[in-house]
């Protein structure tokens, strides 16, 4: 049974781990393999973010990766590419400040498809939710390294700010781990990303699992 748009965004409300694929940092696992631990430890949003590969090798990826998240119940998104996101049938797209603006992505994708958007600033936030945006990327938390120019870093000030006045939900993403996890739920967020911690772990379902107990603790506090 497929569930509905509102169905789909209320994952990016509720307190939840946000999976992306980064084959670069898995250690030598390939994204399928990640992906599928990821959702076997109940990841329920799956971003395929990949910028070493070619074109052809992002779709066969994506074809994998979509008939596992419909096994699994849970939500593809693509980053970047509007047109892999449509060939492979993913629930969206998601876009950064140097991508096609969302409102015009939208004219594309129309309505069902799912829109999120990067951003690193108050302006920026703003923008995104005046542009149609169904969920933001807030990020980078802490100092990140899984981009080849990274942004600096925004700070837990940024999220609580955005806990109070972002319109739509959002996903803390950058630098953030297990030790400080914690803190950026204290924020405000509760939709987090947590890419090296989980994508470089020697055993990634124990890393899952250790997160969702930390998630778990806090929702009951």
């Amino acid at each position: 049974m497929s569930l509905s748009k509102e169905e789909k965004l209320q994952l990016f409300k509720n307190y939840n781990i946000y999976g992306l694929t980064a084959e670069k940092f898995s250690n030598g696992r390939s994204n399928i393999e990640v992906v599928k631990a990821m959702l076997e430890s109940g990841i329920k949003i799956i971003q395929y973010r990949e910028k070493y590969k070619s074109l052809k090798e992002k779709y066969e990826e994506c074809l994998q990766i979509r008939k596992l998240t419909r096994q699994y119940g849970a939500l593809l998104i693509v980053n970047d590419h509007v047109d892999l996101c449509q060939m492979v049938g993913a629930d969206g797209v998601h876009l950064g400040q140097e991508d096609y603006p969302a409102k015009e992505v939208r004219k594309i994708l129309g309505e069902d498809f799912i829109i999120g958007v990067t951003t690193h600033t108050k302006d920026q936030v703003e923008k995104a939710v005046e542009d149609g945006a169904d969920y933001i990327g807030l990020g980078p938390v802490f100092q990140s390294f899984t981009k080849d120019k990274p942004h600096p870093p925004i700070g837990l000030e940024m999220v609580s700010w955005a806990a109070k006045n972002c319109k739509i939900p959002f996903v803390a993403i950058g630098g953030i781990k297990e030790h400080n996890l914690k803190d950026v739920l204290e924020a405000g967020a509760k939709c987090v990303s947590l890419v090296t911690e989980i994508v470089g772990s020697d055993d990634i379902s124990q890393k899952i699992k250790k997160l969702w107990d930390i998630i778990k603790e806090f929702e009951r506090s």
